[in-house]
């Protein structure tokens, strides 16, 4: 009988997963079958679950694995694969980790080397789980990378731990920066401080950050900013009005506003006050809202007299996650990593880990098959 793994199965809004068993797959030339050890809930599974973002009105087939961000080791190497993306070589026992999206190589996006771009990229997330390889979303004990996939091995002194969230969160905020130019001396306003903002934090302090300004009205999530490098905080229980907030901004910075604003909590209603944080010139880094069809209203001419733009950043290139690796082997001993993930749920408690971190009761979940 061939060897089966579990999995919990997202079957629709407002049901449980159910866990389930299929057999596990033999990796085809080029392809990788991981192990998987860590799996978090990432804001946006949150979002699947709760049915802000529906996956049949979207194309997404059910009853599927939903999850992206991991952690793992190489269970099984297909033929042909001898290295990670970098060259290194590569081996059964290899902790990994990977680019959890799959660009399509082919469009317009893609072949003028844009791949965060493609609109293939984000719809291979959600797969059929009762065809071939069943395995290809993270709430599992296994997870199917596809042939020429981008694969990493985790740096020995990076744990399981820290290295989770970097092919979602830590990689995401890494290239949205590169994005809107943040550079060396720039000050910066991070509207939220979950998991994106507070690796938005530390990355922008690695980048020469002059000032880092975080947003919240939770006590340990502000005191997790101050311990990953924030200068002020902004808690939202005493400065309690937009126009107060951005006033505040202003006041932190001089007089002129931030350079840069980041929107990592995914309410679309704040866009238009962290607009109203930036100077003139300023840019706003749009990453929190993926929600359609929620809305907010907004003043176009803010933009043109100020000279204001808005960048939207969904996914990231390959070198951004090694970047990301890189930057988390630097600083393992400047931040507290290991204080992003509150708690581990097994496998079989992945309802209640949804529940709990839903209602706030814990601020970043991780599943451990």
């Amino acid at each position: 009988m061939a060897e089966k793994g579990r999995a919990a199965v997202y079957t629709g809004f407002g049901q449980p997963m159910e866990i389930r068993e299929y057999p596990v797959p033999e990796p085809e030339p080029g392809a990788i079958l991981v192990k998987v050890t860590r799996a978090n809930i990432c804001g946006s599974d949150l979002h699947m679950w709760r049915g802000d973002v529906n996956l049949t009105a979207l194309g997404a087939p059910l009853p599927a694995i939903i999850g992206h961000e991991m952690t793992g080791t190489v269970a099984k190497l297909g033929d042909g694969v001898l290295t990670d993306s970098a060259g290194q070589p590569l081996a059964v026992g290899d902790r990994v980790v990977h680019r959890y999206f799959y660009p399509c190589g082919r469009c317009r996006a893609c072949m003028r080397g844009n791949d965060p771009a493609c609109p293939m990229a984000p719809l291979a997330m959600v797969s059929p789980v009762d065809e071939f390889p069943h395995f290809t979303g993270v709430y599992a004990d296994y997870h199917y990378l596809p042939p020429n996939h981008t694969v990493f091995k985790v740096p020995d002194d990076v744990t399981d731990d820290m290295v989770a969230p970097a092919n979602c969160a830590l990689s995401q905020v890494i290239y949205g920066l590169e994005r809107v130019g943040f550079g060396f001396g720039e000050t910066i306003a991070i509207q939220g401080a979950g998991g994106l903002g507070i690796y938005a934090t530390a990355v922008a302090k690695d980048m020469g950050a002059e000032k880092v300004i975080v947003i919240d009205g939770v006590d340990e999530r502000l005191e997790l900013a101050k311990a990953f490098g924030a200068d002020e905080l902004i808690d939202m229980r005493e400065v309690t009005t937009p126009t107060e907030r951005w006033l505040k901004v202003r006041e932190l910075t001089g007089g002129w506003g931030a350079d840069v604003v980041a929107e990592l909590v995914g309410f679309p209603h704040v866009i238009p006050e962290g607009v109203d944080m930036l100077g003139n010139g300023g840019r706003y880094l749009e990453i929190g809202n993926i929600s359609p069809m929620m809305t907010y209203e907004a003043d176009p001419s803010t933009l043109v007299m100020s000279n204001k733009s808005i960048v939207g950043v969904m996914l990231y290139p390959a070198e951004a996650l090694k970047k990301a690796l890189d930057f988390l082997s630097r600083a393992k001993d400047k931040y507290p990593f290991d204080k992003i993930i509150s708690r581990s749920y097994p496998l079989e408690e992945i309802n209640e880990a949804f529940e709990n971190q839903d209602k706030g009761h814990v601020s970043r979940s991780t599943i451990v098959p």
